[in-house]
């Protein structure tokens, strides 16, 4: 099976949404996670957004980069720079992505300019996904 890593600063918003779309978009051939150089939890804001877009991440967890399970996946995506550059260095052959999208636990304002932050990184990521998707699937997979 396969193995794929979403990676950002505190796995609790981009990683986290990432990691919701990314098992229901790439099916059952790949193995899914997220993580972060840090631990700052699950942000609730992400599992609102993430509910509305019929891609629950209730379960999941913040988690530390695992090295094991870095070294054995097919792909790693970086969602920001502060990952990018703490991320472990990658064996030969694992395919490096970086999505620099901005951090929507850092927005301002309302709460309605809030959710709006996290539903574009969310809409984005979900974009991204479909696209890697066909490219590392298939057309058919979507």
């Amino acid at each position: 099976m396969r193995r794929i890593y979403f990676l950002c600063t505190g796995n609790s918003c981009r990683s986290q949404m990432a990691e919701g779309f990314a098992k229901r978009i790439l099916g059952p051939d790949w193995q899914v996670a997220s993580a972060g150089v840090e631990v700052h939890g699950v942000n609730p804001l992400a599992v609102q957004v993430m509910a509305e877009a019929q891609a629950p991440i209730t379960g999941q967890t913040s988690k530390l980069i695992d090295p094991d399970y870095l070294r054995q996946c097919a792909v790693v995506v970086t969602l920001c720079g502060n990952a990018r550059d703490r991320c472990p260095r990658l064996p030969a052959g694992v395919r490096q992505l970086h999505w620099p999208l901005p951090d929507p636990a850092q927005a301002t304002g309302t709460s309605t300019e809030r959710l709006a932050a996290f539903r574009a990184v969310r809409d984005d990521l979900q974009q991204r996904i479909e696209a890697l998707a066909i490219t590392l699937n298939g057309a058919d997979t979507l």
